[in-house]
């Protein structure tokens, strides 16, 4: 419709040039829009505003030519001129209903656009260390990276998927130590009490939940196993209780060949083993949050040496080097960030050898643009400051405006009203895996992506389980059940027989695609088609805005809408209620149309649409 839209009203500008009503002058941008408000019609042009001066012109008078000329159509009913030269037009009743059928012939490619013209964009988000279990702070990344990567995808873009793996670095082998120390303490615990291996891991793990309880410290006797390993190990550990049932599963599976093994060795099995066995976990936990990557990039990859014995990193400098934003300064290898507005230049090579996390961004960034033409990064908000360095460093390898970062706030987890205490230093967090086990990933993504990443959200578990209006997903999807359960009354089916067609099928066996749509004419019917129309409008300014956010809003408008629409409209004849054929099957028509979008809008942020509840 908006291409109709453009047409007419270039074409009522050529017609008012061509009879001397306006001067000739270029129309780029004809400004076209959807009102707020429906009384000030179903598209607004704000040209003659644009081009008051180059026609030397009032606005208001341009917008009168316009009005004056605009072609007769099927399509607009009337055209208005509003304040200082708005360009006001009226969708005809049998135009704006024409989206019913446009929605159901075009189904799951409805609102698809060329906004992104196959431009390949990699999306890199969670990427969450590979040394413990993703956190809600995780799934939120998760929600909100994938569900921009299918936004995109629907406004044309080819979209890659990227989950950066941190397997390289000081981090790694504080792993690995803290696996080695709490496997050496079930042993002590095995040889001291004379338990097992199942019995020891119990008493490891009463011993950290009595460290957590005594929030004051003020009972070690409770806890000595843990302050030992706190003590051994300080800031250089990860405390949580997912170590120790590591530690047991290595106890398990090797009994206690380690104990009396080289340090150096015990570490390094513990480590590659273990990491293994987190990011297998992290594999899981984001597939069951129904979030797949198409790469999973392993950091350590960066380093290793290919046939001509360099690296990705070596490489990476030896072309920062050749362009002059390499020095030497100290003894260590510096890159001159504040060449691209950085507010200090940054270290990638410390005086003792040691590359900083620094120079695997540098040689990572690089990598990515040898697969993509741009790249978007999904980080949280606590690296707002490593912005500035990043794109200083692509901008310097030759990527200037293709790099850009989405900070994502923090999610405050709360039970009834009340926060679910977590602390860092106690090791304590609520693994996303229990709070997807918990909620379900519908409810889970839904609330995590329902608003912009530059706001904090509160995920009060109990209102996210709620089953009724209150909760937003649920309101979104019992709109979209109540719909089938329509359809499969009017097509005559049972639950079963829908199962094995599938709605679709139901759908066309209720109302075909050719039914008499002109027979709508209540509000509530015209509210839902010009809120359908919308959709591929709002779909391309997600993508523009990087905000799949707007699409829990409209999800929750439409459904909205609806039961507007189903409150007012009979739909199906009922004993003692007729309702003509013709209107019938058109409602359903509009029916139909509703559960599409729906479903579509509900896909785009990864949340499934039942099809009853």
């Amino acid at each position: 419709m908006v291409d109709t839209i453009d047409t007419l009203v270039r074409s009522a500008i050529a017609a008012a040039q061509g009879a001397g009503d306006l001067p000739a002058f270029e129309v780029a941008d004809l400004g076209l829009e959807r009102p707020a408000d429906s009384s000030h019609g179903d598209w607004t042009s704000t040209v003659a505003l644009r081009s008051a001066k180059a026609a030397h012109m009032a606005p208001r008078k341009i917008a009168e030519a316009i009005v004056a000329n605009l072609p007769a159509s099927d399509a607009v009913e009337r055209a208005e001129v509003a304040g200082p030269g708005f360009v006001n037009l009226y969708l005809s009743a049998a135009a704006g209903n024409e989206v019913f059928r446009t929605v159901r012939e075009q189904g799951a490619d409805f609102g698809r656009s060329h906004l992104g013209d196959g431009t390949k964009v990699q999306v890199e988000f969670v990427s969450a260390n590979p040394v413990g279990p993703l956190h809600i702070g995780h799934g939120r990344w998760a929600a909100l990276g994938d569900s921009l990567s299918r936004v995109l995808e629907h406004a044309g873009y080819t979209v890659e998927r990227e989950y950066y793996v941190n397997d390289h670095g000081n981090q790694m082998n504080i792993f690995g130590n803290s696996v080695a120390e709490r496997y050496l303490q079930l042993a002590d615990i095995m040889a001291a009490r004379g338990l097992d291996a199942h019995a020891a891991h119990e008493a490891l793990i009463a011993d950290w939940q009595a460290f957590v309880d005594d929030e004051a410290d003020e009972h070690p006797e409770t806890h000595p196993y843990m302050d030992a390993f706190r003590n051994k190990l300080g800031a250089d550990s990860y405390g949580g209780d997912y170590i120790i049932d590591l530690a047991a599963h290595f106890m398990e599976v090797d009994g206690t060949r380690w104990v009396d093994a080289d340090a150096s060795e015990r570490m390094l099995s513990f480590r590659e083993r273990g990491y293994k066995l987190m990011l297998d976990d992290i594999r899981h936990t984001c597939s069951d949050m129904r979030t797949e990557f198409d790469v999973w990039f392993s950091e350590r990859s960066l380093y290793e040496k290919d046939a001509s014995g360099t690296s990705a990193v070596d490489r990476a400098f030896a072309r920062l080097r050749d362009q002059g934003y390499l020095f030497e300064k100290d003894g260590a290898l510096w890159f001159r960030s504040t060449d691209f507005g950085d507010d200090k230049d940054r270290v990638l090579v410390k005086e003792n050898g040691e590359y900083t996390y620094f120079a695997s961004d540098v040689a990572y960034h690089w990598n990515k643009y040898e697969r993509v033409d741009h790249v978007i990064d999904v980080w949280g908000a606590d690296h707002h400051g490593y912005i500035a360095r990043v794109r200083a460093v692509t901008d310097a390898l030759g990527y200037e405006g293709k790099f850009e970062v989405l900070l994502g706030q923090l999610v405050n987890l709360l039970r009834n009203g009340q926060p679910v205490k977590m602390s860092k230093r106690k090791g304590t967090m609520v693994p996303l895996r229990e709070l997807l086990d918990e909620v379900g990933a519908d409810a889970a993504r839904f609330t995590l992506v329902s608003k912009s990443s530059n706001q904090m959200i509160d995920f009060d578990i109990e209102a996210v389980k709620r089953q009724d209006n209150t909760n937003p997903v649920y309101y979104v999807q019992y709109a979209h059940a109540r719909i089938c359960s329509i359809l499969r009354r009017a097509a005559g089916v049972t639950d079963a027989e829908a199962q094995e067609l599938g709605m679709d099928a139901v759908a066309l066996r209720a109302c075909p695609l050719d039914c008499d749509l002109s027979v709508l004419t209540e509000p509530s019917e015209a509210a839902l088609a010009r809120k359908l129309g919308e959709f591929g409008e709002l779909v391309e300014g997600c993508a523009r805005d990087r905000a799949p956010f707007r699409l829990t809003h409209y999800a929750q408008e439409l459904a909205g809408d609806f039961h507007a629409f189903y409150t007012v409209c009979q739909v199906l004849p009922s004993e003692g209620r007729p309702v003509d054929a013709a209107v019938s099957q058109a409602r359903l028509a509009v029916c139909d149309a509703v559960r599409r979008v729906l479903a579509l809008t509900l896909s785009l942020v990864g949340v499934s649409a039942p099809a009853r509840m």
